[in-house]
C-alpha cells in the first residue's frame, strides 16, 4: 500500500476579510498554515485579518479578486506562487440577494451565479492544478450554505449557486480523489455575519426559537469544521457535505417561524 505525503501547510481562503473566511484564515494559521487571503471592498477588514495571521507567528498574503471576472482565479495564482505552493484552497466569498423569481433581472441572476459558482469553480480548477503537481495532494473546501439543500423564498439565484457549488464539489472529489486531493462543502445555517446584519457577539444572544439549538452560529463553529476538513485528520472524507446549521435543516416539517417554540409541542 502505499500513502501520500501529507499535504502542504499552505493554503488560499477567499472572502476573509470578515465573518467566516476571516475566521477560517485565523484558525488555518494556529495550526500552522501560511495563509494568502482575498478580499472584494473591504481592504481594510482584510489587514485586520492579516494582522491577526501574522501575530500567530505565519506568513500572510493578501489580494483583492472579483470572483465575478473571468480573470477570479488569477489571484490563486498569485498567492500560490507568494505562497510557495498550495495545499488547501478554502472558497468562501459569495454574494446573495433579496429578489423574487419574477422580479429577478437576467444582469443581478448572472452577477449572482458568477460570483458564487464561476469564481469558486476557476480558483477549484487552480488550485487543484497546483496540488496535483506537487504530488502531495491537497483539500478544497466549499462554503456552501443551507441552501445548498433546501430552497429558500426570494433567493432563487443564491439557491441555484449554492446547490450548483455543492455538485461541483461531489464532481470534484470523484475526479481528484486519486491524486490525494479531497473535496468537501461546508453548509452553514444563519450565522452572526456582517451578511447576515449581525455581530459575532449576538451569536450567544439573540434568541431563535425556532432552531433547535435555540441561537445563531458563531463564525469560530463554521471555522472549526473546516479546520478539521483542511486536516490530515479528514484523510478519508471526500465529496461530502457538513450542514453547520444548529438543527435548522431538521426543522423542514415544522416550517420555518423562528419566533415561536411551538413546535416543540407533542
Amino acid at each position: 500500500m502505499t500513502t501520500t505525503p501529507a499535504h502542504d501547510r499552505l493554503a488560499i481562503v477567499t472572502g476573509a476579510d470578515s465573518g467566516i473566511g476571516k475566521a477560517t484564515a485565523e484558525l488555518l494559521a494556529m495550526e500552522g498554515f501560511d495563509v494568502g487571503i482575498t478580499f472584494h471592498t473591504d481592504e481594510a477588514g482584510a489587514e485586520d485579518t492579516r494582522a491577526g495571521i501574522e501575530e500567530r507567528g505565519q506568513r500572510c498574503f493578501v489580494a483583492r479578486q472579483d470572483l465575478a471576472s473571468e480573470r477570479a482565479a488569477d489571484v490563486v495564482d498569485e498567492l500560490a506562487t507568494q505562497l510557495g505552493g498550495l495545499g488547501v484552497l478554502v472558497n468562501n466569498a459569495g454574494t446573495g440577494h433579496s429578489d423574487a423569481s419574477l422580479d429577478l433581472d437576467f444582469a443581478r441572476w448572472r452577477q449572482v451565479l458568477a460570483t458564487d459558482l464561476d469564481g469558486p469553480f476557476l480558483c477549484a480548477q487552480h488550485a487543484a492544478k497546483y496540488m496535483r503537481a506537487s504530488g502531495r495532494g491537497g483539500r478544497i473546501i466549499n462554503v456552501t450554505s443551507v441552501h445548498e439543500h433546501v430552497p429558500r423564498f426570494g433567493a432563487t439565484a443564491y439557491c441555484v449557486a449554492k446547490a450548483g457549488l455543492g455538485m461541483l464539489t461531489k464532481c470534484l472529489a470523484l475526479e481528484l480523489a486519486r491524486d490525494g486531493i479531497l473535496v468537501n462543502s461546508v453548509a452553514p445555517g444563519e450565522i452572526a455575519t456582517p451578511m447576515t446584519g449581525a455581530d459575532e457577539s449576538e451569536a450567544y444572544h439573540r434568541e431563535r426559537p425556532g432552531n433547535p439549538v435555540g441561537r445563531p452560529g458563531h463564525v469560530h463553529e463554521v471555522a472549526s469544521v473546516i479546520g478539521f476538513l483542511a486536516s490530515p485528520r479528514s484523510a478519508y472524507v471526500t465529496g461530502s457535505s457538513f450542514t453547520v446549521d444548529g438543527g435548522l435543516m431538521l426543522m423542514a416539517a415544522h416550517g420555518h417561524d423562528m419566533d415561536s417554540e411551538s413546535w416543540r409541542e407533542i
